[in-house]
């Protein structure tokens, strides 16, 4: 699968987790997400609060598309998104807006992703 740009949001704290949006990739499965140096693998059945959990830690995030509306965080939740830089652009086309909103997001860049650190732990959870 191509890189997409994602909504993801740490569920841990409930609605007001950290919550990132940029550009991901996927495992040629389709069911782990990686970005910002993390492994996000789809639950098998339903989770708590989210749909996905991270490989390392256990932690449940949140994985989806963005929305057109620019409105992604729950309407529950508080506390600004992440926005990654290299994503920007692309974002700002497909919500239809000039200009980032400050008051909702803080631009930074994700850590660059090593894929390759994560298949000794996939491959355990599979027994290979």
């Amino acid at each position: 699968m191509k890189p997409k740009i994602m909504y993801i949001e740490n569920k841990s704290e409930g609605h007001n987790g950290l919550a990132w949006i940029g550009l991901v990739e996927f495992s040629k499965s389709g069911q782990t997400v990686y970005f910002d140096n993390k492994a996000l693998k789809k639950f098998k059945t339903t989770g708590i609060s989210g749909n996905h959990y991270d490989i390392e830690t256990g932690e449940e995030y949140w994985v989806s598309g963005v929305k057109k509306n620019g409105e992604d965080r729950h309407k529950y939740g508080g506390g600004k998104v992440m926005l990654d830089k290299k994503s920007v652009e692309e974002y700002l086309k497909f919500i239809n807006a000039e200009n980032v909103d400050e008051k909702k997001f803080i631009l930074i860049e994700f850590s660059k992703t090593d894929k390759s650190r994560f298949d000794e732990i996939e491959n355990a959870e599979m027994g290979i």
